[in-house]
C-alpha cells in the first residue's frame, strides 16, 4: 500500500519560511520521480517543484529562487523548503510520486499553507 504523508504546513507571515516534508512508503523511492503541487481556492492544481529520480529539479516560474526541493533516499522523504513566502503562495500543498514527470501515479492528502499577516 502506497502512502505519501505530508507535514510541515501552517500559518506564516509574508516573508517567512516553512519546510514541508513528505514521507513515502510502499514504493521504491529511489526509482520514483517526486513532486510538490499546490491548489489554491478556486484554482486548478499546479506543479510547484519536481525532482527526478537522479536529482534533477524543475521549478514553477513563480517559486524559482524562493523554493528548494530535495530528497533523502535514506529516509524515503522529499522536502520543500519555502522561503520569502507571499500571500499568493497560500494553498494546499500535495506530495506526489510517479514513474514519469508528466503524470504522477500517487498522491498524498495535502497540507495547508497559509501566508497571511
Amino acid at each position: 500500500q502506497v502512502q505519501l504523508v505530508e507535514s510541515g504546513g501552517g500559518l506564516v507571515q509574508p516573508g517567512g519560511a516553512l519546510r514541508l516534508s513528505c514521507a513515502a512508503s510502499g514504493i521504491i523511492f529511489s526509482t520514483n520521480h517526486m513532486g510538490w503541487y499546490r491548489q489554491a481556492p478556486g484554482l486548478q492544481r499546479e506543479p510547484v517543484a519536481r525532482i527526478t529520480n537522479s536529482g534533477g529539479t524543475i521549478y514553477a516560474a513563480s517559486v524559482k529562487g524562493r523554493f528548494t526541493i530535495s530528497r533523502d533516499s535514506a529516509e524515503n522523504t522529499v522536502y520543500l523548503q519555502m522561503n520569502s513566502l507571499k500571500p499568493e503562495d497560500t494553498a494546499v500543498y500535495y506530495c506526489a510520486a510517479g514513474s514519469t514527470l508528466r503524470a504522477m501515479d500517487y498522491w498524498g492528502k495535502g497540507t495547508l499553507v497559509t501566508v497571511s499577516s
